[in-house]
């Protein structure tokens, strides 16, 4: 038997070897727990937070810069540019890396302010932001900007500032079509027009550059750079032409400061064939390259005064005015220019025709209504034909004309010209008109009575122009439209507008029956001031009152004067609608469209028609007044230069008796009316003292040609020159009073009826 010693042995040995064995299991158990943790923390650092990790490794080891992308171009219909993105550069500091030498931070914020135009107390205060590598200085400094920072910084060895390649919007014409175009943001994003509605063809895509960083963070240069090239965006090909929004914007701007207009005024010129939008134009207006200033004086002046919150306030209300297209954004109530409307649809239903007669009193009354309800002329046209009025444009004859069309048939016409929706032009904000409920409408011959004269109802600019369109060009509603290509970055073409029509309002027949009509409105009816010499034009004036303007410091109330014209009417091609909102009462010129809108279309006619090649074509009247070069006569015998003159169509008189001609005025060459009398010096000196052009606005014509003529100048008349009418008065003069100009200056003179009242 074991002893007493051999069993503690054996006991012992059996203790030991269970505490090894338990100690190898807890050894086990808590190296597959620290594994199973371990494991856990890298599938939790290397699996979930993987690409958050990574990101911060790559920040804390590298620097990227975004490059941003080139902005397509926009260009007029003739490839004039609108809108450019030039090179810039934005210039950054990192404070981390600029030195703590005060004496360095102070140069740095002094050399920058000076170069960058900018506060440099703001440069200091970004420097110490010491836990920061990236404070902007400058975004879209220019180049001659960056190139002085570049030459500071190796000229002083200067570390801890950066430029970064950018981008910056530029507008070569400054506020040319600037509500059409829009503008963008410091970061290149449209903000308004069509830099906004575009944004998505114009941005491009914006590129990157990536940059190796020490321990400290400052950039190794030269060791690890990428590069990711910027992709330009795509560039726009606009319906508008430059030198035409130019005339409309410069007409407009003459019509605000002849008439005082109140309220601004809005003008449409558009190809009647397509829906073109060869010009828009809205005032007041402001300068693209700089859209936050309040750029029209008027608008300008109620800021004066205004401190703080209030300053704000009416900023940021001016701002929005200035940015807003009163051809897109804003209703009125069209008056008689909507009678082309009402027209179109009574002949197409056959109601009335050329041999239609109407009576009219002086007014009309229509049952329901308790009131008589008033033509222009309170004395009456008595009795009418169709034609006549349409050219006197008759209230009680349209009220006429749309009770036999009746509600159910002018509602259904309303709709097909395209009132009841918005046109769908590619510009933002575009608003409805406001026109009655179907069902009401239906039941209310008062309300049909007063909408057949384009009252108490109201529509925008650009839905009346795209329906009236219509009415001229065989019938076709076209959607109006403002881009007509897009272009990619190597100048292929991925869209084109497509300008079929909408559908068919009114048939062809119809169309040109409207057009026949309408041209008595300007040859010798209510807007017989729009008339130009050589070219057949139609069209229909409108005095529209405001409805809810009237008080009793204001009792005759405000009112919209416009002028919707067509050119040629033989063959329409271009169709012009202006309108002058709130013209003063008390500038002399008695305020209707006929005496104030007609005028401004007739100057854009006479500047459009030539610009688009329509050739003139003159009666033999016209011929004799019209424009044609004087023929040289110098060194030719007095009987020579008659002749010469004669077969050129002009009349001479003489200075001096010698045997042959010296000088003349105006000179060989010159184009001037056919009209003019030419001077021809005969052995004496022609004079060289300037002429000072007389005021002869308020003159008959004859009276202006008189003066003119005394002053050594020659008069060219444009508008109506009717000479049966004691009413007839120059209204405006292309040079003013008093103003000294070479002796045989052409001085335009624009002619018109003031007794004109529609």
């Amino acid at each position: 038997m074991p002893n007493q010693k051999d069993r503690r042995e054996t006991s012992a040995k059996r203790a030991t070897k269970v505490l090894k064995s338990r100690t190898l299991v807890l050894a086990a158990v808590l190296g597959v727990a620290t594994f199973a943790a371990l494991l856990c923390r890298l599938y939790y650092l290397q699996i979930v937070r993987h690409e958050e990790l990574q990101e911060k490794a790559v920040a804390q080891q590298t620097r990227s810069s975004t490059i941003s992308a080139s902005r397509g171009t926009i260009y007029d219909a003739n490839g004039e540019t609108l809108a450019i993105s030039a090179t810039a550069e934005t210039i950054f500091i990192s404070p981390h890396e600029i030195t703590e030498n005060e004496c360095d931070k102070d140069l740095i914020a002094q050399t920058l302010g000076e170069i960058l135009n900018v506060d440099a107390e703001n440069i200091r205060k970004k420097e110490d932001k010491v836990e920061s590598y990236y404070q902007v200085v400058k975004q879209k400094a220019e180049q001659d900007e960056a190139d002085q920072v570049r030459e500071f910084i190796n000229e002083k060895e200067i570390k801890g500032i950066y430029l970064v390649p950018d981008s910056k919007r530029y507008y070569p014409f400054g506020s040319l079509a600037s509500q059409v175009i829009g503008f963008v943001s410091s970061d290149n994003v449209g903000l308004y027009g069509i830099e906004a509605l575009y944004e998505e063809e114009l941005e491009g895509t914006a590129g990157l550059v990536v940059t190796e960083k020490n321990a400290r963070g400052e950039d190794v240069l030269y060791k690890y750079e990428q590069y990711y090239d910027a992709q330009d965006g795509d560039s726009l090909v606009l319906t508008i032409d430059a030198t035409i929004q130019h005339y409309l914007e410069q007409g407009l701007e003459d019509a605000i400061e002849k008439y005082d207009v109140k309220n601004g005024a809005t003008g449409i010129v558009m190809n009647v064939k397509t829906g073109a939008i060869l010009a828009m134009a809205s005032l007041p207006n402001y300068d693209l390259n700089d859209p936050r200033t309040i750029y029209d004086e008027r608008l300008a002046a109620q800021l004066e005064g205004l401190e703080g919150d209030a300053y704000k306030e009416k900023l940021g209300e001016l701002q929005l005015k200035q940015w807003r297209s009163k051809a897109i954004n804003d209703t009125y109530e069209p008056g008689s220019t909507f009678k082309i409307i009402t027209l179109a649809m009574a002949l197409e239903e056959g109601l009335v025709n050329e041999s239609s007669t109407f009576e009219c009193s002086g007014h009309i009354n229509v049952t329901g209504w308790p009131k008589p309800i008033y033509c222009s002329k309170k004395a009456g046209h008595g009795h009418q034909t169709l034609a006549q009025a349409v050219a006197n444009s008759c209230n009680p004859a349209f009220i006429t004309i749309g009770l036999k069309v009746g509600t159910d048939k002018f509602y259904q016409y309303i709709k097909d010209f395209g009132f009841l929706e918005k046109t769908g032009i590619d510009l933002q904000g575009e608003q409805k008109g406001i026109f009655f409920d179907e069902e009401q409408f239906g039941t209310n011959v008062v309300s049909l009575a007063s909408a057949a004269f384009g009252q108490t109802f109201t529509v925008t600019p650009i839905a009346l122009v795209t329906a009236e369109a219509a009415a001229v060009n065989g019938g076709y509603l076209h959607q109006p439209y403002i881009v007509q290509e897009v272009l990619d970055s190597e100048g292929n073409v991925t869209y084109e507008h497509d300008a079929t029509p909408v559908r068919q309002v009114v048939s062809e027949e119809t169309s040109k029956r409207v057009c026949a009509l309408l041209e008595g409105v300007v040859d010798g009816g209510t807007g017989k001031n729009a008339y130009v010499s050589g070219y057949r034009i139609g069209g229909k004036t409108g005095t529209a009152d405001k409805t809810g303007t009237k008080t009793a410091e204001n009792p005759q109330g405000d009112i919209v004067v416009s002028f919707v014209g067509v050119a040629p009417i033989d063959d329409p091609e271009v169709i012009v609608l202006v309108a002058l909102d709130t013209p003063s009462r008390t500038t002399g010129t008695y305020p209707s469209g006929g005496n104030m809108a007609a005028p401004l279309a007739g100057s854009l006619f006479s500047q459009i028609l030539p610009y688009l090649g329509i050739e003139p074509t003159y009666s033999s009247e016209e011929l004799a007044a019209a424009d044609a070069n004087v023929p040289n006569c110098v060194g030719l015998t007095l009987e020579e230069a008659k002749q010469r003159l004669s077969e050129n169509g002009f009349s001479c008189r003489t200075v001096g008796s010698g045997a042959e001609v010296t000088d003349q005025t105006p000179v060989g060459g010159s184009i001037v009316p056919g009209t003019a009398e030419i001077i021809l010096y005969l052995g004496e000196e022609k004079p060289t003292k300037k002429c000072v052009v007389p005021k002869v606005i308020g003159m008959t014509a004859e009276q202006a040609n008189t003066a003119l003529t005394n002053a050594g100048l020659i008069m060219k008349v444009m508008g109506d020159t009717s000479n049966n009418s004691g009413t007839i008065r120059v209204s405006t003069q292309s040079v003013a009073e008093g103003g000294e100009v070479e002796a045989g200056t052409v001085v335009s003179v624009q002619l018109t009826d003031t007794a004109m009242v529609d």
